[in-house]
């Protein structure tokens, strides 16, 4: 006994020495993470403007090129003022400040054989808020009002390219799902500040892309990477793994997660400013005709890399040793840890991944539809309704609960209004619930 006393007492020294040599090099590597983060954060600020306008581009609907010489113009309080499209169609007009504005495009500016491709569309009523330049599009057609039967089958035909549009912001729901029901599965923690990983990889991507000057591709890259480590790893070390140390319960959790997100969604907002930007390469792309949809080279090139991701995600968790290592954490975390399975490794990795992946879902989004300081909230219940739907927990079912809830959202404008089409799907979600608690691949959990 006292032989081996005193081994482990040899043994624990050197132990100790080392555990806290490891320690103060982990809190190195997250003090130099966050402080090289807030210095490139701030160093963004100065060279954003906030400004307050309108914009947009108008298009020939049939090739896709700018249409120039097309008269846009702006009213409100005491404010009159108009615009002309140059070469590539696009205008802009600055505004005052906050207020209601009518927006009307005059259609004797156009040329001959084209009009608006709904005549009601013409003027439109808009909010402007301080620090934001909205973006407003004025969908062209031939001109001429369609009868009733040809309104409604044009009305049908729209389904190819619905469903093509559904598939697509599927895949972007997915990316963030995957990550969100990884970790959940793993820690049983129901992160609401998820939303904010998905703007921080567009955000980062439109600094590098745009700011610093280096093409997309790389910035996409960069900005992925750092995502993944900064919201990831260092995220993990920094606030979750002390929390859980600690013995902090899922309700406090859930709530510290809340009051990150709000706190990370107003930094970003006060570094950013609060309008929507555009990135300045592979903007206002011709779409491509296959068939009877039309889709954009970099939708086209950026779904086919998020499929690749879900692919790779799917391959590890199924095949590599990891991957089964991250399925038995989330089975029984007290089992794995017996069976020898370094339990908080795997929820790092898990946590680096679910950040990288909602980062390049943020990417897409930004090429989508612009980017913002509020973007990652703005999606943020739809990642839920697409975990939610598969199965909470199960990564397999977040990619095909997500691409329902992509598709519904797109054919749901058939029906209803374009401005209610999340509320369409989220409908759809609460029936599909109704029936099945649990999700399409969860399990049923017997209670009592």
């Amino acid at each position: 006994m006292t032989g081996s006393t005193s081994e482990g007492c040899g043994i624990s020294a050197p132990s100790n020495s080392a555990t806290l040599t490891r320690r103060r090099g982990y809190r190195r590597v997250v003090a130099f993470a966050l402080a090289a983060l807030a210095g490139l954060l701030m160093a963004i600020a100065p060279a954003i403007a906030a400004d307050t306008g309108l914009k947009g581009t108008v298009k020939d609907p049939g090739s896709g090129a700018g249409i120039a010489g097309v008269v846009i113009s702006a009213e409100g309080d005491g404010f009159a003022e108009s615009a002309t499209t140059g070469a590539d169609g696009k205008w802009a007009i600055a505004l005052p400040g906050e207020g209601t504005y009518t927006v009307s495009l005059d259609t004797t500016s156009l040329p001959s054989g084209l009009g608006l491709a709904d005549p009601e569309r013409g003027t439109t009523s808009i909010d402007a808020y301080s620090g934001q330049i909205k973006t407003i599009l004025f969908p062209l057609g031939d001109g001429s009002a369609p009868a009733p039967d040809s309104e409604a089958a044009s009305k049908w035909s729209q389904i190819p390219q619905l469903t093509i549009d559904g598939i697509i912001f599927g895949i972007v729901i997915a990316l963030a799902a995957v990550g969100l029901s990884l970790v959940f599965g793993t820690t049983k923690l129901t992160n609401f500040a998820h939303g904010e990983l998905i703007a921080l990889g567009a955000l980062l991507t439109f600094f590098f892309s745009s700011i610093v000057g280096l093409p997309l591709v790389i910035a996409i890259i960069i900005a992925v990477l750092a995502s993944a480590f900064i919201g990831g790893w260092v995220q993990n070390r920094v606030l979750w793994k002390q929390l859980r140390m600690r013995g902090t319960g899922l309700i406090a959790a859930l709530v510290v997660s809340i009051g990150l997100g709000f706190f990370l969604r107003y930094f970003f907002l006060f570094v950013f400013g609060g309008q929507t930007r555009q990135f300045d390469q592979f903007a206002g792309q011709a779409g491509i005709e296959i068939g009877p949809v039309l889709i954009t080279p970099k939708d086209l090139i950026a779904s086919f890399v998020g499929i690749i991701l879900i692919g790779l995600t799917t391959y590890w968790l199924l095949r590599t040793k990891a991957g089964k290592a991250t399925r038995a954490v989330a089975d029984n975390p007290a089992l794995a840890s017996a069976s020898g399975i370094e339990v908080e490794k795997v929820i790092s990795t898990v946590w680096v991944l679910g950040a990288g992946l909602a980062a390049f879902s943020g990417v897409m989004i930004g090429l989508q539809s612009g980017v913002s300081w509020y973007m990652g909230f703005q999606v943020l219940l739809l990642v839920f309704a697409g975990t939610v739907l598969g199965g909470l927990g199960t990564a397999f079912g977040a990619i095909i609960g997500s691409l329902i809830v992509g598709v519904l959202i797109q054919l749901s404008t058939l029906i209803i209004p374009t401005e209610l089409k999340y509320v369409g799907a989220l409908v759809v979600l609460i029936l599909i619930l109704l029936i099945r608690p649990e999700g399409i691949l969860g399990r049923r959990e017997r209670i009592g």
